[in-house]
């Protein structure tokens, strides 16, 4: 089972508490002192007391390396400051670099829109021509390739249709009853009376009472 890490709090105990800041603060300074020998480095360390009383290490001169840190502390800052700067001024060089991309584009949009072209030399309108044959030879080859595209798909969708009629033509054809041979002799021998061999075809001339039956 893993354990929590237990969270630190301050000590409530006035009694735990300073013995404890003895211990602790013998021990830190025994560590800044091997620190100091062991690794040959500069080290100082200050500890105030809960009461304000001072504890300090130094393994050279504490004002020294005070001096030491404050000057470092100002160089990071004025480098900090100078990178900054200099990101800066890169910054806007390249918005100001962005903003005539822009501004070069949008007066070549205007132009080949037929826009602004008063002041445009020969040259510029013979390229501004070229370019325009260029673009419609582009939109051309491309419409008829979608042209073949759809035309491909349309035949691909008419062979599944006929494949598919086809099958249902033969699914019904397998689906409707046979008629025995027996059957169909007798009929190609004794073919059915027309319906309209009952149908009377005499002429009668006169009034329907006077009609004679036959």
């Amino acid at each position: 089972m893993v354990r929590g890490k237990t969270q630190m709090r301050r000590i409530e105990n006035a009694t735990s508490r300073q013995v404890t800041f003895s211990k602790r603060r013998s021990g830190l300074l025994k560590k800044a002192f091997e620190l100091s020998i062991l690794c040959d480095a500069e080290v100082a360390l200050i500890i105030f007391s809960p009461r304000g009383k001072l504890y300090e290490f130094a393994s050279n001169s504490m004002q020294t390396t005070i001096e030491r840190y404050e000057k470092h502390t100002k160089d990071n800052q004025a480098n900090n400051k100078s990178v900054a700067s200099e990101q800066n001024v890169q910054l806007k060089h390249e918005a100001t670099s962005m903003m005539k991309q822009i501004e070069h584009l949008e007066v070549s949009k205007r132009k080949l829109l037929g826009e602004s072209l008063g002041l445009c030399s020969i040259d510029e309108l013979q390229e501004i021509e070229q370019q325009l044959e260029r673009s419609v030879n582009s939109i051309r080859a491309r419409k008829a390739q979608v042209y073949k595209e759809q035309i491909e798909q349309l035949r691909e969708k008419e062979r599944v249709l006929t494949a598919e009629n086809q099958r249902l033509n033969e699914k019904c054809e397998a689906m409707q009853p046979r008629q025995p041979v027996s059957e169909q002799r007798e009929n190609l021998a004794c073919p059915e009376s027309s319906p309209s061999s009952d149908v009377e075809t005499e002429l009668f001339i006169g009034l329907p009472e006077r009609r004679s039956k036959h």
